[in-house]
């Protein structure tokens, strides 16, 4: 073996071993925007829900108004009693933290 080939040996070796590197960082940003494209779906069930969930709460509140039922708006207003506490809860435990000022 001549000093030429034993350096295209150790050449091809490093060679090997950083796109080994690579693959995997290719590997790992894959499954991270994996992860993301499944976490915006998530949000944007979450704000579809969320925004059928306001309008329902409109047209119950715009019916009770309509029939002059106060029974119905007592109704509507326990339920909303109900959900507030849960819906900023949850608001809250998805909310990121604001970042430090600078």
């Amino acid at each position: 073996m001549t000093i030429d080939d034993t350096r295209g040996t150790r050449t091809d070796r490093l060679l090997a071993a950083l796109l080994e590197l690579l693959i995997n960082e290719v590997r790992t940003m894959a499954n991270e925007m994996a992860n993301l494209t499944a976490a915006v779906a998530r949000n944007t069930a979450v704000t579809a829900s969320a925004l059928a969930l306001i309008a329902g709460i409109k047209a119950q509140l715009d019916a009770a108004i309509a029939a002059e039922d106060p029974a119905a708006l007592q109704a509507l207003s326990d339920s909303l009693g109900k959900d507030d506490d849960a819906l900023a809860a949850a608001v809250a435990a998805n909310t990121p933290a604001a970042p430090p000022a600078a």
